[in-house]
C-alpha cells in the first residue's frame, strides 16, 4: 500500500456550503452516539453518516492503515457536500485527526479526545478510569491529556477487548456482555474509582448495561453532548449553519459493510423506542484506495 504520508494535499478541495450536510463517520455503529446528539442540538442540520463496518473494529489496525481509510472517507463525505467532518471514532481521531486537518485546510473537522476533563471535574475520590480500546490507550493524545490535565489524580486505563465487536454484533444487552464488563471493571471499583469515561463511542450505546455493572456510585462521562455542542460552534462561527427557510432536513446512513445492524439501531436511537429499521445505502470500499463514492 502506498506510504499514506506521501498523498499529495488537498488544499484545492471546494469551499463548504450551508446547505450541505453535516458529514459524520466511524468503524461502525458507535457513531451513532454522536449522530443522537448532533440531531438532539442540532435537529436543523441534514447529515450524512458513514459506518466503515467492513474496517470494523479498528482498534488492532496500525495507526497508518487507520487514516488511510479517514482519508478515503473524508475525501469521499467532502465529494457529497459535506460542510463539517466529524471522526466519531476514538481511534481514528487520534491516528488521522491532526493529518486530516492538514490535507483539507479549508474544512472544519471535530474529533474525540476521552473526556478527562470532564471526568477530572466530576470526581469525588480523585480517581478515575477509563474504559476504551487499546488503539486509544497506545496513542500519544491520549498520554499528552492525561499529563495535561490528571496532576494530582489517579487515571486507571481499562480495555475491554472484545466489547466492541460484542456491540457490532448486537449483544450489547446480553448476559456475557454484562459478565465481561464485569470481569474489566470489577478492579476499579476495588480500586475506589467514582467516575469512569466512555473512551469509545461504541459504548454510550450499552450505557444501561454499563451502569448496572457499576452501581450508581460510578458517574458516567459521555463526550458525546460535547461533540455536539463543538459542532454547532464551528458551524456558526463559520457562518455555515442551516438556512432558516432552507428544505427539510435530511438523513443518509451508509455503510461499507452489512447495514442490517446499523438500521435496526439507528431505527431505535434516532426515532425513539419504533422499532422501524432506518434505511441504510450500500457503499462498497474502492479496491484501488480512492474516495467513497457516496
Amino acid at each position: 500500500m502506498t506510504d499514506h504520508a506521501e498523498r499529495p494535499t488537498a488544499a484545492s478541495t471546494a469551499a463548504p456550503a450551508a446547505a450541505g450536510p453535516i458529514g459524520v463517520f466511524d468503524s461502525g455503529l458507535g457513531g451513532l452516539s454522536v449522530l443522537r446528539e448532533i440531531r438532539r442540538l442540532l435537529p436543523a442540520e441534514s447529515v450524512l453518516y458513514l459506518a466503515d463496518q467492513g474496517h470494523v473494529p479498528y482498534a488492532p489496525r496500525p495507526a497508518g492503515e487507520v487514516a488511510g481509510f479517514a482519508e478515503a472517507i473524508t475525501r469521499g463525505l467532502l465529494a457529497a457536500g459535506a460542510k463539517i467532518v466529524v471522526v466519531a471514532c476514538h481511534t481514528a481521531s487520534v491516528a488521522a485527526l491532526g493529518d486530516l486537518r492538514r490535507r483539507f485546510p479549508g474544512v472544519p473537522f471535530v474529533g474525540m479526545d476521552p473526556a478527562i476533563k470532564p471526568a477530572i471535574a466530576a470526581t469525588r475520590s480523585g480517581r478515575i478510569g477509563v474504559l476504551a480500546t487499546a488503539g486509544t490507550f497506545r496513542s500519544g493524545r491520549y498520554a499528552s491529556l492525561v499529563r495535561e490535565h490528571a496532576h494530582g489524580y489517579t487515571v486507571i486505563d481499562c480495555p475491554c477487548p472484545g466489547l466492541v465487536e460484542r456491540i457490532e454484533a448486537g449483544l450489547g444487552d446480553s448476559i456475557e456482555t454484562a459478565e465481561l464488563l464485569r470481569g474489566c471493571l470489577e478492579p476499579l471499583r476495588a480500586q475506589g474509582v467514582d467516575t469512569l469515561v466512555l473512551g469509545c463511542t461504541h459504548f454510550p450505546l450499552i450505557r444501561e448495561t454499563i451502569q448496572r455493572v457499576t452501581g450508581p456510585a460510578i458517574t458516567l462521562v459521555d463526550p458525546a453532548p460535547a461533540v455536539a455542542r463543538q459542532v454547532g460552534r464551528l458551524l456558526a462561527a463559520g457562518g455555515l449553519s442551516a438556512p432558516a427557510a432552507g428544505p427539510s432536513p435530511t438523513l443518509r446512513l451508509v455503510t461499507t459493510g452489512d447495514g442490517r445492524r446499523l438500521g435496526e439501531l439507528a431505527g431505535r436511537l434516532l426515532d425513539g423506542q419504533s422499532s422501524n429499521a432506518a434505511v441504510v445505502e450500500a457503499c462498497p470500499w474502492p479496491a484501488d484506495g480512492a474516495a467513497l463514492r457516496l
